[in-house]
């Protein structure tokens, strides 16, 4: 946890000693009243936090049971608007639900802006029906991600049923943007590499008009089918390298590819 994020709501309300972040602040780096630590509103500024007063004493619960508890005190100052994400949107078939913490980590770490999750025609129909597949629950896990990077913002994220309702919203999310670049990781039809492409358009990269998307299938890759609706949707069909990556390692490895190209790393 290398920064104590915080809901605008809960700036001036005493956090529970019960709460991970009061327990992170007190039994992981034992700070005491008076000290401070790195906070943030969610999708909003970061400062700095200071521990005004713990409240600590000996609690009854309703079973009878005693325990420690209590409240921590503390005040908030901003001095940023906290770390921006990047131009840079993921299109993501639905992976394992066991990688999907994995994955929405690491994108919230990299910063990327928004990760639309969709179903696609070789996924297993039975990873759709896990309580993880909801927008809530995937939230909470770009939140540990930007906990993780010190940021303060989270990426967006938006949960499709299938890939032609993705790429529909992600039209209709993203028509302020003048330029973009649309590009789809595949390993069979592809026209050419990711890095040889993005060697070639390197200044247009860079521009601040740009919204760079990046296509990613789940587990079994892209059906002919899909492929050609990303293709009709503009998208650039490319490989990186002959080895088959797993649908979380494929995600990281084209984010960072990407935003180095936009000059983002």
């Amino acid at each position: 946890m290398n920064i104590c994020l915080f809901a605008p709501e809960e700036l001036n309300v005493p956090l529970d000693l019960r709460d991970e972040r009061a327990e992170h602040l007190l039994a992981v780096l034992h700070k005491k009243e008076g000290d401070s630590f790195a906070a943030g509103v969610i999708d909003g500024a970061s400062g700095t936090a200071r521990i005004e007063r713990i409240d600590a004493r000996e609690m009854t619960a309703p079973n009878g049971k005693s325990y420690k508890g209590g409240t921590m005190t503390f005040s908030f100052l901003p001095d940023g608007d906290g770390k921006p994400l990047y131009p840079l949107a993921m299109l993501i078939g639905f992976p394992r639900p066991i990688q999907l913490k994995r994955l929405l980590r690491d994108m919230a770490g990299v910063g990327v802006c928004a990760v639309y999750l969709c179903g696609t025609d070789l996924v297993e129909k039975s990873y759709l029906k896990s309580a993880l597949y909801d927008e809530g629950e995937c939230r909470k896990m770009l939140l540990e991600g930007t906990v993780q990077a010190a940021g303060t913002h989270v990426p967006r994220v938006i949960i499709c049923p299938d890939l032609a309702s993705a790429l529909s919203r992600l039209e209709a999310d993203t028509s302020g943007y003048e330029r973009k670049v649309r590009l789809a990781m595949d390993n069979v039809r592809a026209e050419g590499s990711l890095t040889s492409c993005l060697s070639g358009m390197r200044d247009d990269m860079q521009r601040n008009d740009l919204l760079a998307v990046s296509a990613i299938g789940s587990e079994r890759g892209w059906t002919d089918r899909e492929r050609d609706l990303l293709s009709g949707a503009g998208f650039r069909l490319l490989g990186m390298g002959k080895r088959v990556l797993r649908t979380e390692t494929a995600a990281t490895v084209s984010a960072s590819l990407i935003l180095s190209a936009m000059g983002c790393l």
